[in-house]
């Protein structure tokens, strides 16, 4: 069977257990699939349970690590904005989807929403606002100048 249909086999997971949307993901290293989700927004009451993150997840704790680099994802839609930078903090290799943004919100998903704003098209309506904080950068600088860091 192939990796997308098993992360089309997870979004029926969700659909069928009315867990939440259409949506399901693998991730695959080296032919192997090492983590896998489906949306689970409704069944969690969690707004960032989508199958990307759910599988980004299961497969660092599957390989104890955060790094995903040598990875694919398979998901049966584009990605949203929040998944996209999943995506790329998880440093996965490349994402294979199905569905496109635009069908994903002819069935009521916002994603191509969320990139109208992202790109400047259409307004945002909640407002980001920059707060002076000397404590913010304070704590930046500690981390910076600390030994034992670790980035990611």
């Amino acid at each position: 069977m192939s990796f997308m249909n098993e992360a089309v086999m997870e979004a029926k997971k969700g659909v069928e257990n009315n867990e939440g949307g259409p949506f399901g993901a693998v991730i695959v290293k080296e032919g192997e699939i090492i983590g896998r989700g489906h949306n689970r927004v409704i069944a969690k009451n969690d707004p960032t349970a989508h199958a990307e993150i759910e599988a980004i997840r299961d497969a660092c704790k599957n390989i104890n690590d955060f790094d995903l680099s040598g990875c694919e994802m398979y998901v049966t839609a584009k990605p949203c904005p929040m998944c996209f930078g999943a995506i790329h903090w998880a440093r996965l290799d490349k994402v294979y989807y199905g569905a496109s943004s635009l069908d994903a919100e002819k069935i009521g998903f916002d994603d191509e929403k969320f990139y109208r704003i992202i790109r400047g098209e259409v307004p945002d309506n909640i407002e980001f606002i920059h707060i002076e904080c000397k404590e913010c950068l304070k704590v930046f600088k500690e981390w910076y100048e600390s030994p034992n860091k670790k980035l990611y």
